[in-house]
């Protein structure tokens, strides 16, 4: 598996990270942001994207299986 760096500040993105970037900004994107830039993106907290990964989990979002 090809490990997927982040495309702002080259930090490696983990699975679940992938799979936000893809809910949040689309499934066909292929460039990805991790938590840090992701959040500096949307204006939000770290913390707000963990829950928000963890709440697509428990609704049983297929990208985060």
């Amino acid at each position: 598996m090809q490990i997927k760096l982040c495309y702002n500040c080259d930090r490696p993105v983990v699975k679940d990270v992938v799979a936000l970037n893809k809910k949040l900004l689309g499934r066909s994107t292929k460039r990805y942001l991790c938590l840090t830039c992701l959040a500096e993106y949307l204006d939000c907290t770290e913390d707000d994207l963990s829950r928000k990964i963890q709440e697509f989990r428990e609704q049983g979002c297929a990208l985060f299986a």
